[in-house]
């Protein structure tokens, strides 16, 4: 099923700054003081799900699949850095986005994301069937 106005080209922006625990040495990914490759994922992820937030009904929410990304530079502590994301493919419930991190003219990663439009009542129904079936600590 399409949304109405879920098309490919929508492009979102957000701009964000490294702070310590963003970094690679606070979140364990690297023992230096520069913005994280997960952290930049999950700007990277939260620019795509802002971008498509206000097309879903109150009982949708997207969730993120698949990330394939490079990270081509560090920004360091302090650094303010854009992140873009551009819907380029719509498949029914599949969302495909470029994403894109920059400083200035610098690129600090890119690549490709994908999430999924779920309906929340039947995601977490299948959340609670598999959490009955996990071994729970």
């Amino acid at each position: 099923m399409v949304k109405e106005g879920l098309k490919p080209g929508l492009k979102n922006v957000i701009v964000k700054t490294v702070r310590e625990e963003h970094t690679a040495k606070f979140l364990g990914s690297g023992g230096v003081n520069v913005l994280a490759t997960p952290a930049m994922i999950t700007w990277m992820e939260e620019c795509s799900r802002l971008l498509v937030e206000k097309y879903l009904d109150d009982n949708e929410a997207t969730v993120g699949t698949h990330v394939d990304v490079y990270h081509k530079a560090p920004a360091p502590l302090s650094s303010k850095v854009t992140v873009e994301s551009e819907l380029i493919q719509v498949d029914g419930r599949r969302l495909v986005f470029k994403v894109r991190a920059y400083s200035g003219s610098i690129t600090i990663g890119e690549g490709m994301h994908e999430r999924y439009i779920v309906d929340l009542n039947k995601f977490m129904t299948k959340v609670e069937k598999i959490k009955e079936s996990m071994e729970m600590a």
